[in-house]
């Protein structure tokens, strides 16, 4: 059985990506053999729908597990009425999240642990300002920069410890990924500043 692994880049050296239907690639590997295969995410800069088109791209490669930081409902809907199992909040190197799989060291997912739109960008509602969000804040209108998206507050408290720790640890890894990508874009522009 094949799994795929949102991720961030081609190799299996790449981080997990935290965000399923938004992520730049997805790398497809049969855990047996090891043999992997790199697709690029055509759906990471869609205007809407990205995880149901996603999930469905996903389901047309013949895979039986998706390992990714988060997933939202919509392209829960779609993987799991296909019969992939949905395991969220994993991070790290690809190759190490294959060898935790293979050893047992995740459980399937029972529903999304995000809400719709979660990687999208900007978001609306209360927060630093007007128009080009970075996904940072809360900002009114559609970010057009870091697509990690706003994270939402963390999970209210729920009957089930298991599943509120994984919703927070979920977060968690997403909110550790912005902060990389804001940290990478700083570098940046302070060397741009410099030359």
């Amino acid at each position: 059985m094949r799994i795929a692994i949102s991720s961030t880049g081609s190799t299996l050296d790449a981080e997990v990506d935290p965000r399923f239907g938004r992520c730049q690639y997805f790398i497809i590997v049969d855990p047996e053999t090891m043999e992997a295969e790199s697709i690029q995410n055509t759906n990471a800069m869609a205007s809407g729908g990205a995880g149901i088109s996603t999930g469905q791209v996903i389901v047309g490669k013949d895979v039986g597990v998706v390992l990714t930081g988060n997933c939202g409902p919509n392209a829960y809907q779609v993987l799991s009425a296909a019969g992939v199992q949905v395991i969220t909040g994993v991070s790290g190197k690809i190759k190490d999240a294959i060898e935790k799989y293979k050893e047992g060291a995740f459980e399937a997912s029972s529903q999304a642990n995000v809400v719709d739109h979660f990687g999208a960008g900007g978001g609306s509602g209360r927060g630093m300002g007007r128009g080009m969000g970075k996904g940072m804040g809360r900002g009114i209108g559609r970010g057009m920069g870091n697509e990690t998206g706003p994270v939402e507050s963390p999970a209210a408290e729920s009957d089930n410890p298991a599943q509120e720790i994984e919703e927070l640890n979920a977060q968690s890894n997403a909110l550790a990924q912005q902060i990389t990508d804001i940290q990478r874009r700083i570098e940046g522009l302070e060397k741009k500043g410099r030359s």
